[in-house]
């Protein structure tokens, strides 16, 4: 039997299938997602369970596709019971993604200080504390979108592409260089700013990097950290199993 956990993104979704012992046996990226994807995964995989979280607004018959298929089916939002505490001011207007990947962080190193780094669309800092609380946490641009600003609110600035092993000197010698450096050191020293302050405050913590732009930045910190992929699908199995 297999539970089914779908991440719906700004720009993608991303759907993995774990089984009983809680490893992911499929996992798919879907551009558009639709009732007819969901019907699909059904048809061909044992599924029971399955648990959707979106940052997006969701089409009803997608979550009536999951609700009619599956045994126990979680459409999940801030009144959803989470295995940690979550202290936020205003849980409703929270990401659900960014309470997904905390949820999963903390079960790979429970009662431990943590700091989760998701660099998608935007990049989120998030913060755990070591009695398993979510704290909060911080919403920048992420690095295309920081690259694409440049082009629309300048004049003659060109729109940038960076690749995920471009070597980042200290400077550029021409405009694109100069832009990509600027957009992928200044995040790398926005990263290394939030491990630094916490270094400060905090005896022990562990640092967790996730998202589709997680390449950019561990490639340049030279730091270690936790990199998993699928932190977000993880905690949303966490979740499922949890309230199952």
């Amino acid at each position: 039997m297999m539970n089914l956990c779908i991440d719906q993104g700004n720009s993608r979704t991303k759907i993995a299938l774990f089984d009983e012992q809680g490893k992911i046996v499929k996992n798919f990226i879907y551009k558009v997602f639709t009732s007819a994807d969901i019907d699909r995964l059904f048809s061909l995989y044992p599924i029971t369970d399955s648990i959707i979280s979106s940052v997006v607004n969701i089409d009803p018959a997608v979550v009536n596709s999951l609700s009619r298929h599956s045994k126990h089916f979680i459409l999940f939002d801030h009144l959803t019971p989470i295995p940690i505490v979550n202290t936020y001011a205003t849980p409703e207007t929270l990401g659900q993604d960014r309470l997904a990947a905390a949820v999963g962080a903390a079960a790979i190193c429970p009662n431990t200080n943590l700091l989760i780094i998701d660099a998608g669309s935007a990049i989120t800092y998030d913060f755990v504390s070591d009695k398993n609380e979510f704290l909060g946490g911080n919403i920048a641009p992420g690095i295309k979108m920081r690259l694409t600003i440049l082009r629309q609110m300048t004049k003659k600035l060109p729109q940038v592409e960076v690749e995920e092993n471009e070597l980042i000197p200290l400077y550029g010698r021409n405009t694109r260089d100069a832009i990509a450096i600027g957009v992928i050191r200044g995040v790398t020293l926005e990263v290394k700013g939030y491990i630094r302050t916490l270094e400060e405050r905090c005896d022990h913590f562990e640092i967790f990097l996730t998202g589709g732009n997680a390449p950019y930045i561990i490639n340049n910190i030279h730091t270690p950290v936790r990199q998993e992929k699928h932190l977000v699908l993880k905690g949303l199995n966490d979740i499922l199993e949890y309230n199952k």
